[in-house]
């Protein structure tokens, strides 16, 4: 687990009730959609999103794992915190922590990214200015 000063990037969300499961407590693939939402803020932030638009070549998941270590409940919210967790010559990784509104740890997640070529199917290299960006969000 990290302090809250390791991360740059937070996103709260409103848990809403369609997201409940019969034990009563928020079902553990909506855990995938909040990361999946703190992902995609990286992308935007980062500049990812736009590079995508305009040359069809941006990110691609290629992983993505959830320890899950309290429940989340409705009514409530969860805060999703993110960081950079590594960066090699075309993938990336981010790191995610979940907490409730207590300030509980819910869980912890690592996706893995590859930058990617949709014009060519190919993965590209990272380059120096977006590593840059990138590195603001370790």
């Amino acid at each position: 687990m990290s302090t809250t000063s390791d991360f740059k990037l937070s996103l709260q969300l409103r848990i809403d009730w369609s997201e409940m499961d019969t034990y009563q407590h928020v079902n553990n693939v909506n855990f995938m959609k909040y990361m999946q939402s703190a992902r995609v803020q990286f992308w935007e932030v980062s500049g990812l999103a736009k590079l995508y638009e305009e040359t069809k070549k941006g990110p691609m998941l290629v992983s993505t794992k959830c320890d899950f270590k309290n429940p989340l409940f409705f009514p409530g919210n969860v805060l999703i915190k993110t960081k950079v967790e590594f960066i090699k010559n075309s993938s990336f990784g981010l790191y995610h922590e979940l907490y409730n509104d207590d300030g509980k740890l819910c869980a912890m997640g690592h996706d893995v990214a590859v930058c990617f070529d949709f014009n060519i199917d190919k993965t590209f290299r990272i380059s120096d200015e977006l590593r840059t960006v990138m590195n603001h969000y370790v």
